[in-house]
């Protein structure tokens, strides 16, 4: 995609308040909408802006972007953890890690059909309309030719599309082509492979592999005809500019869908101590993430309800389009009917999201 500069009345050297700022982020919206695409030296302007007062003129700018972009159905989906702990990857952020098991992380082996079909039933029943089979582990890509995980992974796919009407992904970790190409087959049409973090930044969370190797398992994905779900973690210790490349290599690797987890930090791993994001500067990842990915799927993940409390329904209105409901892998979410009734007083459909480019302005 190529990264046209926006014209701004604004000054690279001055930082604008009050009707200044809220002029310079419409126009900056407006041509966003138009089709132009923010670049790096851009993005990091957005950063800039401090003070509650200004984040929320920011939040509205994205919310502009949001609409005009994606409309007002919010996506929907849910998560099952289908196989828990003894991960032999050091993620620093996640409790299932062998490195480091986190205080109370269930450790399980893979689930049954049985199990993981009545679990997409509920999700589908909450109003989900995507259900996704978690696994821990480095990634299938390294299974032993003898292990049957994966075909019990496909077998239970095509369950779940011939007992329910729920859409149902994956996220298993590093693929070959040929797995990807399987997945495909299998009726898998969304796949979740984050990249948690900038290249930069990777390594201080992760020893185990690198940033480019799930990358390339974006890459294999995508040649597939699958659409990648990818994105990270806001809070690890990363800078605003980590934050900016993070979703700068996402727009790069046109994702559709892009998972926003906000760190609740668990104990007994690395960042067990790491405090929560203020919930201004969760905002604000949030909508400078919008104005970098106009037409994507942004999807509120793992730690809204810890981190943004109360104030949940902000990020509805700061270019989020997009929810998991029900639990996450390791911690407990908020019941869906809460989250219905949320999307409800802020005027928002719980659906399907469009896709990039799928989105017109005349519906």
């Amino acid at each position: 995609m190529v990264q046209v500069p926006i014209k701004s009345a604004s000054p690279t050297n001055v930082i604008l308040n009050g009707p200044a700022l809220e002029a310079w982020l419409n126009d900056l919206a407006e041509n966003i909408i138009q089709g132009k695409r923010l670049n790096r030296h851009e993005a990091l302007r957005l950063t800039e802006i401090t003070g509650e007062e200004n984040i929320l003129k920011l939040c509205a700018a994205a919310d502009r972007i949001r609409h005009e972009c994606c409309g007002n159905v919010v996506d929907l989906c849910s998560i099952v953890n289908v196989k828990s702990g003894n991960c032999s990857e050091n993620c620093s952020f996640c409790s299932q890690s062998a490195h480091h098991p986190g205080v109370g992380s269930p450790t399980y082996e893979l689930k049954t059909p049985e199990e993981i079909l009545a679990q997409a039933k509920a999700a589908e029943e909450a109003g989900a309309k995507r259900f996704c089979l978690v696994s821990q582990g480095r990634g299938i890509k390294y299974n032993s030719p003898k292990d049957n995980e994966f075909a019990q992974i496909l077998e239970t796919v095509h369950r779940i599309l011939d007992e329910t009407s729920i859409k149902p992904c994956c996220a298993l970790g590093e693929v070959t082509a040929e797995q990807a190409q399987q997945l495909s087959e299998a009726g898998v049409t969304r796949y979740n492979h984050n990249l948690e973090a900038s290249e930069n930044f990777f390594p201080e969370i992760v020893s185990t592999h690198a940033w480019q190797d799930r990358v390339e398992t974006i890459k294999n994905l995508k040649a597939a005809g699958i659409q990648a779900c990818s994105g990270g973690i806001m809070g690890l210790g990363e800078s605003w500019g980590d934050r900016v490349d993070l979703a700068l290599a996402l727009q790069e690797l046109e994702v559709e869908s892009v998972p926003l987890n906000l760190l609740n930090p668990r104990e007994g791993t690395p960042l067990g101590d790491n405090e929560r994001l203020d919930v201004y500067n969760a905002l604000k990842c949030m909508a400078i993430f919008r104005f970098i990915l106009p037409e994507q799927i942004i999807r509120y993940a793992g730690g809204r309800e810890a981190v943004m409390g109360e104030l949940q329904h902000l990020g509805l209105k700061a270019g989020i389009n997009a929810m998991l409901i029900g639990h996450y892998l390791t911690t407990m979410g908020q019941p869906p009917e809460q989250d219905q009734a949320m999307l409800e007083s802020l005027g928002l459909e719980g659906g399907e999201a469009p896709i990039p480019g799928d989105f017109s302005r005349s519906h």
